[in-house]
């Protein structure tokens, strides 16, 4: 059996990101162009490459794709595997990644230096995250995506987002820190990194090893939970995601599911059935911390009067729904789960780069103006006939501001979760999973209804904040009588936009092919003895290029 090209195309998610930053970092400065060029189609390339992986790992009813780097055995070398989950998370920021970029070429791409590099090295930092199978390299990927990540946050320069900076390197420095003591003490009590091998050990942990590896998969989550914004590890994130640039903000709310992707595998995959009397550990602590990050969202959501840090909020409630849906370990929850990351992620890059264009046409202090003449009040006109010949009254809408208005319509229904765009499709099916579990009633097989009545009422309660929160703003700067000059629009800019937005409409048309998708995900996460063996059972690469047996 000779290797096939499409066996290694597992490697090419951080292959090709790798390759693409190292050349673009031997290019000068003055090079912009020939950068943004190649980013650009390494960004296609990158995508296309995602939709093939996404093909082949729908192939089988519990296909599991893996790949040794290195030629050596699983338990040793360095393994890369390709579930239905981590195909989805590919696809979908290679998705965000090319319409980020797209974005930042109107003019962010030259605010500062080494953007096109570091964009791409953000990008191999996420993909090895979802693509790696074990523990170190995990760690390896997660450093740098956070490295890349740095730079991204502070291009552009500015006070606000240094001082922002600051705080967001401080921060998942700590968690970087944590995440390698985590490690360490599993390695200690397990004797091995492989996700695959661990799962299989950590049932036979001798009982006196047994605290020591919990307290080291406790403090592993801690980081995974700094970064994926739960409550109280997630201060740090509305204003650094709104002192970002727009093309960094949008790529980082992928990057914030990279935590709740980790928590998701780790622990159905090490704290399974199988891990004896550590079976089931992670799941209630990660419902409590998903119940109160979503309310701590919801109040910050209420709170907030800048739109960017609005859309930081909105990134904590959507953490905090996917980890209380974890919480819940079941597999119709988790499938609707996926459906709810998909629709939600997709809505908030949109409305990161939305937000740029929606300040340009308000005036500076437009929002501390309006909150003033709310409290006292008061309107800008008080002469009944000045609001009588008033020329705002049928003036006709310039096309910027009618394309900023139904796209900032279309992310607010989605965020909030009403109908008919897919946020509504996805809190409907999340919450019919939660009350009526693998279609039984609700008095029959429901372990937890107090809670499942908690979320319900949570998820209700952020919903409706977030519309009162988002048509706040909405009419603030579209509905508001004042005098503006329509911004300018590029095609380049609206173009992303609106590719997210109609994504998001296909994904509510085709939501039953969709949930078809996420339920076989959903599936394989819960039952992982294919993902385990698969890992485990890799054939090398004989010296001809075949597999040895």
């Amino acid at each position: 059996m000779m290797l096939d090209w499409r066996d290694h195309l597992l490697i090419v998610p951080i292959v090709l990101p790798m390759a693409m930053g190292g050349v673009m970092l031997l290019l000068g400065e003055g090079r912009a162009t020939l950068k943004a060029g190649l980013n650009v189609v390494a960004t296609v390339a990158l995508l296309f490459v995602a939709v093939a992986l996404l093909r082949q790992a729908d192939e089988g009813p519990m296909q599991v794709a893996v790949y040794l780097a290195a030629n050596w055995p699983a338990s040793f070398g360095i393994a890369l595997a390709l579930d239905r989950l981590s195909a989805l998370m590919l696809v979908l920021t290679a998705t965000i990644a090319l319409c980020s970029l797209m974005y930042s070429l109107a003019r962010w791409h030259r605010a500062g230096v080494h953007f096109h590099p570091l964009f791409q090295l953000q990008l191999m930092g996420l993909n090895g995250a979802f693509l790696t199978a074990d523990l170190f390299n995990l760690f390896v990927f997660f450093e740098i995506l956070l490295a890349a990540s740095y730079g991204l946050l502070l291009h552009g320069s500015g006070p606000q987002r240094v001082k922002a900076g600051l705080h967001y390197i401080a921060v998942n420095l700590a968690g970087s820190s944590l995440f390698l003591i985590g490690v360490a003490m599993i390695y200690g009590t397990t004797g091995s990194l492989n996700m695959a091998d661990i799962a299989v050990r950590i049932g036979q942990v001798a009982g006196s090893d047994r605290m020591l590896m919990e307290a080291g998969a406790a403090i592993l989550g801690v980081a995974f939970l700094l970064k994926a914004g739960a409550w109280p590890l997630n201060f740090w994130l509305p204003p650094s995601y709104a002192a970002a640039s727009p093309p960094a903000a949008a790529l980082f709310s992928v990057m914030t599911k990279v935590g709740v992707y980790v928590i998701l595998r780790l622990s159905l995959l090490l704290f399974g059935e199988r891990a004896g009397e550590s079976s089931g550990l992670v799941q209630p602590w990660v419902l409590y911390i998903g119940l109160a990050t979503l309310t701590f969202g919801t109040l910050g959501m209420l709170a907030s009067q800048n739109t960017g840090r609005l859309a930081g909020f909105a990134v904590i409630i959507s953490s905090g729904t996917l980890l209380a849906a974890i919480g819940f370990g079941r597999t119709s929850v988790t499938a609707a789960a996926l459906f709810y990351l998909v629709s939600s992620t997709l809505a908030l890059s949109a409305f990161f780069l939305l937000h740029e264009l929606m300040e340009r046409s308000r005036t500076f202090g437009a929002d501390l103006l309006a909150i003033t003449l709310e409290a006292f009040g008061l309107d800008r006109s008080t002469d009944p006939e000045d609001d009588m010949n008033s020329t705002d009254v049928g003036v006709v809408i310039p096309a910027a501001m009618a394309f900023l208005g139904l796209a900032f319509i279309a992310c607010a229904l989605v965020i909030a979760g009403m109908p008919p765009l897919s946020g509504f499709v996805a809190k409907f099916v999340l919450l019919t999973a939660i009350l009526n579990p693998d279609g039984l009633t609700p008095e029959i097989g429901h372990p937890e209804p107090l809670l499942a009545w908690v979320l319900l009422a949570l998820l209700i309660a952020s919903g409706l904040t977030t519309v009162v929160s988002l048509t706040r703003i909405g009419i603030r700067s579209f509905w508001v009588p004042t005098v503006r000059t329509p911004p300018r629009l590029r095609v380049i800019e609206v173009f992303p936009i609106t590719v997210m937005l109609v994504l998001g409409i296909v994904l509510m048309l085709q939501a039953q092919s969709a949930m078809r998708y996420f339920h076989d995900a959903a599936n394989a996460l819960h039952h992982p003895e294919e993902y385990v063996r698969s890992v485990l059972s890799a054939r090398q690469a004989d010296h001809r290029g075949g597999i040895s047996p």
